[in-house]
């Protein structure tokens, strides 16, 4: 079969190698998945820059990809609830990714059935950054009535973010551009600011939840906002040691986080304030649920370009330029 490989980590950015490898094998609680179609994520820029390597280390040639939707083609013999002919869409499993491919071997933990109504493309869309949102809201705790900030929640996070939080009946304020607010309160956003009129900081006070999707050029301004006692969940500050206890990590590590993030942690001890780290991790019961609720509401799945597994260097620079409509997508021939 075709993959997409990265032979090495590079600061500067490497193309991968376009490979014939074989046809994954696959255990008694995987599934042998015929690849259909694969997004591509900041993520995979973050991997090959070696930027995520003290969370997951990888061993090379590593066949890249971290979300698709496909077909099931085989089952091991302990797999319960999918079978030859699925649809099913999934996070690969941190320590074994690999959906810039035709075939890949997954574990039957990390997917689930795809909503009829979603292509191959707009399936593709989904499971990373509807995992994030899910689990950023786990996190929070939320109760019914509460006020959640989803900082840009204009852009493909966003998309996710808001319907999932509507889930959890959360009242949801976002911001971003203007040309996006009829969109993004189509989705369920009840309170939108155009970053070009107003300054968040200057309309909002003790908002129960903040959701960073920006980093740490908005971080003191999104705790600012943020109550006594409230939390922040950062997709893009630094891990911290509360992260690295809750991944499972050795001693080390969590020590190394508990540096490298303690600046967040200074910032969330002056109110009472809890900061956490999200690195999302495969949860095919957790994207079930974002099934129900694409299927209950229909939300659509926005799609930027199309490229083949064979221009999957360009789809890479693509993502890496920024300023992306929606998710950038390979497809398998």
């Amino acid at each position: 079969m075709k993959a997409a490989v990265l032979n090495r980590y590079n600061k500067n950015g490497c193309d991968l190698e376009i490979r014939e490898i074989p046809v994954p094998e696959y255990s008694e609680n995987e599934v042998l998945v015929r690849i259909r179609t694969a997004g591509v994520n900041p993520l995979d820029n973050m991997i090959v820059h070696g930027e995520v390597k003290l969370i997951v280390p990888y061993a090379f040639p590593l066949v890249m990809g971290n979300e698709f939707a496909g077909i099931i083609e085989k089952t091991g013999s302990a797999v319960k609830g999918f079978k030859t002919g699925d649809r099913v869409y999934g996070r690969m499993p941190l320590k074994k990714i690999g959906a810039f491919a035709e075939y890949a071997a997954v574990d039957q933990s990390a997917i689930a059935k795809v909503p009829e109504y979603l292509s191959d493309e707009e399936a593709a869309c989904v499971p990373l950054t509807a995992l994030t949102a899910l689990q950023a809201f786990e996190l929070m705790h939320p109760k019914e009535g509460e006020t959640v900030f989803i900082s840009g929640g204009t852009g493909s996070l966003g998309a996710m973010a808001i319907p999932v939080a509507k889930s959890f009946d959360l009242k949801v304020v976002t911001n971003g551009n203007g040309a996006n607010e009829e969109r993004v309160r189509k989705l369920g956003a009840d309170q939108f600011i155009d970053y070009k009129k107003e300054d968040y900081v200057k309309v909002l006070s003790d908002v129960d939840y903040v959701l960073d999707t920006l980093g740490d050029r908005e971080l003191a301004k999104e705790f600012s906002i943020l109550k006594t006692g409230g939390s922040l969940v950062s997709l893009r500050g630094l891990p911290n040691g509360e992260f690295a206890k809750r991944s499972g990590m050795s001693f080390v590590k969590r020590m190394m986080f508990k540096m490298a993030g303690g600046k967040y942690d200074k910032m969330a001890a002056a109110k009472g304030q809890k900061y956490f780290f999200i690195f999302v991790h495969e949860d095919g019961t957790g994207l079930e649920r974002v099934s129900e609720i694409f299927r209950d509401k229909q939300i659509e799945a926005s799609v930027d370009e199309i490229f083949t597994l064979e221009e999957v260097n360009k789809a890479m620079k693509k993502v890496a330029s920024g300023g992306s409509k929606g998710k950038t997508i390979l497809k398998m021939t």
